[in-house]
């Protein structure tokens, strides 16, 4: 029993002292999407700010590919000890619960830290006869199949809004995925397709200059970058909420203390004004939570988007 005893607190020392010593060496933070989109900035802002902080540098790995699968993949391979992260979007729960063949699971990954938050807006064609959402809605009613919305690609958070918003209104339309929100808005305001969900940074030019008609924001509170926009809750349909939200995630088995540090490392990081007015140029408010409060929220959102696909019947084999 003595044994025992003594090797238990040998290993919790042990353990203790590799999360007080991380990190070692320097960091690998892998962004699953191509440079220049707002994960990638985000993710490049954090790696400055947590370079400063821990004394080691904090490499960015772009490793881009089927909507985020091949550099989550990867990751969940790496070392679990501290020194192997990436940061992702709600597409990390998505995957699993969409796709037939999910390069990953879950529980590959522990949450390590949110980040930070930003709502979707819902913006259509001004050729589409339609000021607010209760319009969309009766002309999608009455013209059921001929509405097209746009998303940034199969299992992203624009196209799950928009199959959310399909089951809460009750109306046929067709989903158009596309390899980016880029090629997505240039078709919506070419009139290619009608509608679509998007995040304010990519939409909010075209929404400034007239060629696309912003109806609401997906968040559970107005958005300061278009306050004069309702949520959709608040449009008619309550509890509807899509948060873009940002994370980072650790390979699973990476001990819980090491965790913590990362965790209390990110928040400092997330708190610093700088970082926060950084955030605020592409619409992310920041935003802090412990690793287990962080791993219960995302556990409730791969159950909100499970429901999702089975009430869509949105099951994928790609």
């Amino acid at each position: 029993m003595l044994k025992t005893i003594l090797c238990g607190a040998a290993l919790l020392v042990a353990t203790g002292a590799s999360a007080q010593s991380w990190p070692t060496r320097p960091l690998q933070l892998v962004v699953p999407y191509a440079p220049g989109g707002v994960v990638d900035f985000i993710g490049r802002t954090l790696g400055q700010r947590l370079a400063q902080q821990v004394g080691q540098p904090v490499v960015i790995d772009n490793r881009p590919g089927a909507g985020g699968m091949i550099g989550i993949e990867y990751t969940a391979r790496l070392p679990a000890d501290g020194h192997a992260l990436i940061i992702m979007d709600p597409a990390i729960v998505i995957n699993p619960v969409l796709q037939e063949k999910s390069l990953y699971d879950l529980k590959d990954l522990a949450t390590v830290a949110l980040l930070g938050s930003s709502p979707l807006v819902l913006v259509v064609n001004p050729a589409l006869p339609s000021a607010d959402l209760a319009q969309l809605v009766q002309f999608a009613k009455g013209n059921p199949g001929k509405l097209n919305f746009a998303s940034a690609g199969i299992g992203t958070t624009p196209h799950m809004a928009g199959e959310l918003l399909k089951l809460r209104i009750g109306a046929d339309m067709a989903h158009v995925p596309y390899k980016g929100s880029g090629p997505a808005m240039a078709d919506l305001v070419a009139g290619q397709v009608q509608l679509s969900f998007s995040s304010i940074t990519a939409a909010l030019p075209f929404i400034k200059d007239g060629r696309l008609r912003a109806l609401a924001t997906t968040g559970s509170k107005r958005s300061p970058a278009l306050p004069e926009q309702p949520t959709v809750s608040e449009a008619g349909y309550p509890g509807f909420e899509v948060d873009l939200w940002l994370g980072v995630f650790a390979p699973a088995g990476t001990p819980a203390q090491t965790l913590a540090r990362i965790n209390s490392e990110i928040r400092m990081a997330v708190q610093d004004p700088a970082v926060g007015a950084a955030f605020a140029k592409v619409g992310v408010e920041p935003r802090s939570a412990t690793a287990e409060e962080g791993a219960r929220f995302v556990r409730a959102e791969s159950e909100k988007w499970a429901r999702v696909v089975t009430d869509g019947k949105l099951k994928t084999a790609k």
